[in-house]
């Protein structure tokens, strides 16, 4: 029996490694290439995880997952795919400088958060006091001080989101003038807006205190980063598959794109950036893969 995989995903963050427990509890030979930490490992702790009530931590969510892919002999190898090129039916990517023939691609390379250009970034980010996802934690900000950091409109609609949570929101505008349109909304709001770059930071125990404007201290419990994010779409770019405006790949409700044999998922797809999502996602886009090689090699009916 050959030991050569059939299935290749890209990408070890909860859609990948959710398809590949799939995949292997489907008898396929699947190899997953680990490019390295994604999103989920910057959660701190989830609380809309289903399943734990209590929280559970991105690292934790990860591993969890891992060890669940192994045990069905899913093979994950630390490294990026470097190239993707159709290869008969099938396809060749080039990982850690050998060529590999499979015979189906599941994306799951998720996206590259624009983080503030804030001192200190990642550490805020870990300890909760800089975020990134209001539909996942923006219940823990009711009547909190919440400031958003944005460049265009993006940020006038997550300070609205956060309307439901706290009457005490700032938008911080980082942008040229002309990119905020929806000023007035932001008056209908009552969301105070602050035009102009961010001095100075300074992260306290449980709270941030950002020098930004008018040589004054201002002090937030949390802030939110409303400055979008690059899908890591590149190979499905070289393949020429269907992206929108935003780079983000289009998918049918298998979750397969244009390329017959190609498959996406995760937040690299049009849709919710959500752990839940993305696992749904991969379990549609692992039984599409596997009947499409069942019907392949005739075992279907």
């Amino acid at each position: 029996m050959t030991h050569e995989p059939e299935v290749l995903v890209v990408g070890a963050g909860p859609a990948g490694l959710t398809a590949a427990t799939y995949l292997g509890r489907f008898r396929r030979r699947v190899l997953v290439a680990d490019g390295g930490a994604p999103r989920a490992c910057w959660i701190p702790v989830s609380h809309n995880m289903p399943g734990f009530p209590r929280g559970i931590t991105g690292d934790a969510i990860l591993a969890r997952m891992r060890d669940q892919a192994v045990e069905y002999d899913a093979v994950i190898e630390p490294g990026r795919v470097e190239a993707l090129a159709r290869d008969g039916d099938g396809f060749v990517a080039r990982l850690n400088g050998r060529d590999i023939r499979i015979r189906a691609v599941l994306l799951a390379t998720g996206v590259v958060d624009h983080h503030p250009d804030l001192p200190g970034v990642q550490d805020a980010v870990k300890r909760s006091l800089v975020r990134i996802c209001p539909i996942c934690d923006a219940y823990e900000a009711i009547d909190k001080r919440v400031a958003i950091i944005g460049k265009d409109d993006l940020g006038v609609r997550e300070a609205a989101f956060m309307r439901t949570y706290t009457d005490q929101v700032t938008l911080i505008h980082i942008g040229p003038a002309e990119a905020l349109t929806e000023r007035a909304a932001l008056d209908r709001l009552g969301v105070t807006l602050v035009e102009g770059s961010i001095d100075d930071v300074e992260l306290q125990d449980d709270y941030v205190r950002a020098l930004c404007w008018g040589g004054q201290v201002h002090a937030f419990d949390m802030i939110y980063s409303a400055l979008g994010t690059t899908p890591n779409a590149e190979l499905a770019e070289a393949l020429r598959a269907e992206t929108t405006d935003d780079d983000l790949m289009k998918t049918d409700a298998h979750q397969a794109t244009r390329i017959p044999g190609l498959y996406a998922a995760g937040d690299v797809v049009l849709g919710l950036n959500q752990i839940a999502v993305a696992t749904a996602e991969a379990a549609l886009a692992a039984t599409a893969i596997h009947n499409r090689l069942r019907e392949q090699d005739g075992w279907t009916v």
